[in-house]
């Protein structure tokens, strides 16, 4: 019988925690940060969740030799079953985006979906996957972001995709272990990446600084709280880039299949982290590090059930 634990694991529960700071970032880089932002999250998650299933269901005969121990080829859950809940997922996320942001978010949240399962079914085992799933988590930061400016939202959109790019093309070795090369190359992206997150904008640091002021701060304390919030984009992109650079220089030196699986999931669960940064740099600190926080989290979770 299936258990709510063989559907967390199938679904990888926990790596749903590095899903809603994708629609902040974007929300916050457009100025589209309003009461439906928590439920564009949501909507988010769900199709997150709906693509893991069907990734596992389109995976059940190679899993059956190479992973055995998971939901459908361990039979804790039926194929059917693991189709069915996708599609479910992927209905009831498309629904809700419809339902709080309307036109807007369904012209994102549609192509989102259908990306997502382009890549489980046609492109996951060719060149084009890594590719296909970057433009998943792009267009995943713009469905935040659809409420407002797109164009704002297009930076945070690249550097998110830029970073789902180096862990996709690591986790196409997680089974049989990598050559140097691969992390020596996503590791030069994770590079790109946090400097791209830590690079202040103008109009960021100028909205900080007048939210400092309307607060009625002094202007020296105004002034101290603008330099925290101007340079705290850079230190959560530290923050990212150490703990996932760490873990690609192991692959280095070891390109062992193990070593590559926890690269991937230091890549997972330290994607907040990223996402804190690119949301603290649209001017909003506060929410950032609230964002950030869910890497350690994620990083605890995940000792239960693998992100992976």
């Amino acid at each position: 019988m299936t258990t709510l634990a063989d559907l967390a694991e199938l679904v990888r529960a926990p790596a749903a925690l590095s899903v809603p700071g994708d629609v902040i970032a974007g929300a916050t880089a457009a100025g589209a940060l309003s009461p439906r932002t928590p439920a564009l999250a949501g909507a988010s998650v769900l199709l997150y969740w709906a693509g893991m299933a069907a990734n596992d269901w389109s995976d059940r005969r190679l899993d059956a030799v190479e992973r055995p121990e998971r939901p459908i080829p361990s039979g804790r859950v039926t194929p059917a079953a693991a189709v069915g809940l996708a599609a479910g997922l992927t209905a009831a996320g498309v629904g809700l985006a419809a339902a709080v942001g309307g036109r807007r978010a369904v012209a994102l949240a549609v192509p989102l979906a259908a990306t997502i399962w382009g890549y489980d079914l046609l492109a996951k085992n060719t060149a084009a996957g890594p590719a296909v799933m970057a433009a998943c988590r792009g267009l995943d930061v713009l469905l935040g972001a659809s409420g407002g400016r797109l164009t704002r939202a297009l930076p945070a959109a690249a550097t998110v995709a830029a970073h789902t790019w180096t862990v996709t093309a690591l986790s196409r070795r997680e089974v049989s272990g990598a050559d140097a090369s691969l992390p020596m190359r996503t590791l030069a992206g994770t590079a790109v990446v946090a400097a791209s997150a830590a690079a202040a904008v103008p109009r960021a640091r100028h909205a900080t600084a007048q939210e400092a002021e309307q607060t009625g701060a002094r202007p020296g304390r105004a002034r101290a709280v603008a330099g925290v919030a101007a340079v705290l984009p850079a230190v959560l992109a530290g923050w990212y880039a150490a703990r996932y650079g760490a873990a690609q220089v192991e692959v280095v030196r070891d390109p062992s299949a193990g070593r590559v699986r926890a690269a991937v999931g230091a890549g997972i669960t330290g994607l907040p982290a990223l996402q804190g940064a690119l949301t603290a740099r649209g001017g909003a600190g506060l929410l950032g590090l609230a964002v950030a926080a869910a890497a350690p989290l994620g990083r605890r979770l995940a000792r239960k059930v693998s992100p992976t």
